[in-house]
């Protein structure tokens, strides 16, 4: 096909090589364009230490461990006792959850003689919040006197092992917005929370990863229980077939669109980490394959779900001595 003219934009082609390079160097614009609105907000940290501040004057509990929910696993709050709460709209900084699913509360309270604090609703990159934002209660969590941070969510599996229903242990994940320079260390380090570069190996811990399968034994629901390897990509979209697929050859067993922010902002201030997730559908990976996921159906497996992850996190709250960031296993039994 001859060159084409429209507009005063040359174009030599279906198939030629100019429309091809504008829309490789468009693309890369774009992505430049969406790191720097990412990286642009910076959050001082007086900003967070005005929440911490703000919170520990409203509520007499200074939690060691923190807990984030994912898509309807709120209930998982419902455990802890002596409740404060606070909606996130009365906290000074925090952003706004707007997904069903999410009430958008901070729970403070007891379980199991850890004080804890639990957020009722996260907040996500698809939403329009910038990752400093996404991941600001992390570090008012740090202020507040928190060592642990356990993080769920709602996932799709990949893993041929790993149905709806069943409970994955996170051991790794691949951050592909992070890979993508999309990062919530971006722009100038601020060295009261932790290094200009910390180390995401060995990010999700160990011990408490090897405590979790172990309560999950005891529990009888070890044939539901496994590690594995998540993966987060931006949303709000589910993943295509041909992504999937990509997905599934690079070793990811489940896949959402949350945790890994999170779990960076976590490791750079030397919280300590658990992360699981509950697998709520199957990916597709087939052409022939006529289901598909919807965000209700997430829900729903949530909910039917939910006695299940209460027991574990409590037992796994229950079976951690904090004592100045150093989390032992005790000998208590179920």
């Amino acid at each position: 096909m001859g060159d084409l003219s429209a507009n005063g934009m040359h174009v030599t082609g279906l198939y030629g090589r100019s429309w091809e390079s504008d829309s490789h160097r468009l693309a890369q614009t774009h992505t430049r364009q969406h790191a720097i609105m990412h990286s642009k907000e910076q959050i001082s940290h007086d900003e967070y230490q005005k929440s911490a501040d703000w919170l520990k004057s409203q509520t007499h509990h200074r939690p060691q461990v923190a807990i984030i929910c994912g898509s309807g696993l709120g209930v998982l709050a419902d455990v802890l006792k002596c409740q404060d709460s606070f909606s996130y709209a009365d906290i000074p900084g925090f952003p706004q959850s707007t997904v069903q699913g999410h009430a958008g509360r901070l729970v403070f309270g007891e379980l199991k003689g850890k004080t804890c604090v639990c957020m009722q609703g996260r907040f996500h990159m698809y939403e329009g919040h910038s990752l400093c934002k996404t991941t600001f209660p992390v570090r008012v969590f740090k202020l507040l006197g928190v060592e642990t941070l356990i993080v769920t969510n709602a996932a799709g599996s990949l893993a041929d092992g790993l149905r709806p229903g069943d409970i994955m242990i996170i051991k790794d994940h691949i951050n592909f917005p992070g890979l993508m320079g999309f990062n919530p260390l971006n722009g100038p380090n601020d060295d009261k929370f932790g290094p200009r570069f910390p180390a995401m190996s060995g990010c999700y811990d160990k011990g408490l990863r090897s405590l979790a399968l172990e309560i999950a034994k005891q529990m009888g629901v070890a044939n539901l229980t496994q590690e594995g390897v998540y993966a987060m990509v931006g949303g709000p979209t589910f993943e295509s077939i041909a992504e999937a697929r990509l997905l599934h050859r690079l070793g990811v067993d489940a896949v959402g669109m949350s945790t890994a922010p999170e779990v960076v902002i976590a490791t750079h201030c030397g919280l300590k980490v658990f992360g699981l997730s509950l697998i709520t559908n199957k990916v597709v990976k087939s052409y022939e394959d006529t289901e598909s996921v919807d965000h209700e159906g997430v829900l729903e497996v949530g909910r039917q779900r939910s006695h299940t992850l209460q027991q574990l996190v409590t037992e796994l709250v229950a079976r951690m001595e904090i004592n100045n960031n150093i989390d032992s296993i005790t000998n208590n039994t179920l």
